[in-house]
């Protein structure tokens, strides 16, 4: 059946207003809360006293949001655990969720506050996005009913999910995404969601995605929404608490943003005590901004403009055949000078770089990590090393990884070599650092002294030589090629019980 005149021709001005709002660039802005804790999480408390906690924390959230949208942000993210903080018990966290909807419904809280369950957190969200116009993400928990005709039903009756939700800039609830890969014990007070949720909205800025936290180590949900439904941007509030010399919240998502190709926004919770800092507005090219500060305890916002469709940029870097260069060098022998020392319990291979400049191969099972280096003076008193990790890693979650690093040890004691240092004295003229990775999911990352990031200091090549442009500006902690197998992953294990 055709359809009549007047209504193509209104399908044709509705695809062209929307083509008329469409943006090629947007500005972004994350903020990094100091969370007001609950004075003893373990306990329960009544729901008024819960919502007075939650309350003084969206006032600080409040004024964020505010100023972002003043000075022309369309989104911003907001911290996992950012209304409430954490290590509850289960009991003692139910006073603080709320019965979210799926936003299929077309829900506004902030205008329609009485058309479901009471639920103050949603509709004082939903009224920041619309009073601000502006789309706000926040992370709040998600509470749902079941019964005995649900054999995985947990004993007090109800599923508890830390939860993301999305309001765009009219206050309607557009996004409601369930984390699926809990972080081990210290977050018992949550139930999985049986599937993995895979949650993407269109805006007039880009199609975005959304999960929380330690997802980002995972297939499903990171993967799938860049590599398969092709989102530009994710949406990502975390808890992160730093572990160099890899996994520091800038160095890693900044690394994560560049080696998916895509743009990601990162607000993280502001706890020195537990070494949680580190927020920042990544795009594939680099950091726009970001922000990592263990001397205060304050809050900060930042703003960035970043590329709607990063992948069509002419800034987008170009695709990477990982183990190309290195698997035409000469392979790799064990050495007697090699050995073995601890990452994050993992046990990686490493050689010295005994000269100030040179071409050095460490390899450790199929792995083979290849550098070039000129060191701009050797010291006596600092010691680097390259290192290689080819297995399981099986702390604090189970996923397979191929590390390539060049970095720092602590002292001159060869023992110390993997563990966390923040200072540096030797800079380079040069490094190019390679791998001969069987996976096509690689993250390249350096960090210079004083957990600073090096935007616009270094590229990867199509043949996946990690390269520094020029001479380092500061003093190189590491620089390093961070591989995900995940073909080799152990399985997400079905555990919906409490």
């Amino acid at each position: 059946m055709v359809p009549p005149r007047p209504v193509v021709h209104a399908a044709v001005f509705a695809l062209a207003a929307l083509q008329a709002l469409a943006s090629d660039t947007f500005i972004a802005a994350v903020y990094e809360h100091a969370v007001i804790l609950p004075r003893a999480a373990h306990k329960t408390v009544s729901p008024e006293d819960a919502l007075a906690l939650m309350n003084r924390n969206m006032d600080i959230l409040e004024g964020a949001i505010r100023e972002a949208a003043q000075q022309g942000a369309r989104i911003i993210v907001t911290p996992e655990d950012g209304i409430y903080g954490w290590v509850f018990t289960r009991e003692a966290i139910y006073p603080y969720l709320e019965d979210i909807p799926d936003p299929e419904v077309n829900w506004i809280p902030c205008t329609d506050p009485t058309r479901f369950a009471p639920a103050p957190v949603l509709e004082r969200l939903s009224c920041m996005a619309r009073n601000n116009s502006i789309y706000v993400v926040a992370n709040i928990g998600d509470k749902k009913s079941c019964n005995s005709s649900d054999p995985n039903c947990p004993s007090d009756g109800r599923y508890q999910y830390n939860t993301n939700v999305v309001f765009d800039s009219e206050g309607k609830l557009v996004a409601r995404y369930h984390k699926y890969n809990l972080f081990m014990s210290e977050e018992k007070q949550f139930n999985y969601p049986k599937e993995p949720e895979v949650v993407t909205f269109e805006t007039p800025f880009g199609k975005f995605g959304v999960f929380t936290c330690f997802d980002i180590l995972f297939w499903k949900p990171a993967v799938v929404l860049v590599s398969k439904l092709q989102v530009d941007t994710v949406l990502f509030p975390t808890a992160w608490m730093n572990v160099l010399p890899f996994l520091t919240a800038v160095e890693f998502h900044s690394a994560w943003a560049m080696g998916m190709r895509v743009n990601f926004l990162a607000s993280n919770t502001h706890n020195t005590i537990m070494s949680m800092t580190g927020s920042g507005i990544y795009a594939p090219d680099g950091a726009r901004a970001y922000y990592y500060n263990m001397k205060t305890e304050d809050g900060h916002l930042l703003i960035a403009e970043l590329d709607s469709h990063p992948r069509l940029s002419p800034a987008s870097p170009p695709a990477v055949s990982w183990s190309s260069y290195a698997s035409g060098v000469e392979k790799c022998v064990p050495d007697e000078q090699d050995f073995s020392g601890l990452i994050f319990y993992d046990q990686f291979t490493f050689t010295e770089l005994t000269k100030p400049e040179g071409n050095i191969t460490v390899c450790q099972k199929d792995l083979h990590c290849h550098l070039s280096y000129k060191m701009a003076g050797k010291r006596e008193d600092e010691v680097y090393v390259l290192g290689a990790f080819d297995g399981l890693h099986v702390v604090e979650g189970q996923y397979y990884l191929q590390v390539c690093t060049l970095l720092k040890c602590r002292s001159t004691d060869l023992s110390t070599c993997g563990q966390p240092v923040e200072t540096a004295q030797t800079k380079f003229d040069m490094f190019s650092l390679s791998g001969t990775f069987g996976t096509n999911y690689v993250f390249p990352e350096v960090l210079y002294s004083g957990v600073q990031l090096a935007p616009g200091e270094f590229e990867v090549l199509p043949d996946g030589r990690l390269e520094s442009k020029n001479s380092t500006s500061k003093p190189l902690l590491t620089a390093t090629l961070f591989g995900r197998c995940y073909e080799k992953d152990l399985k997400h294990p079905l555990r919906n019980s409490p």
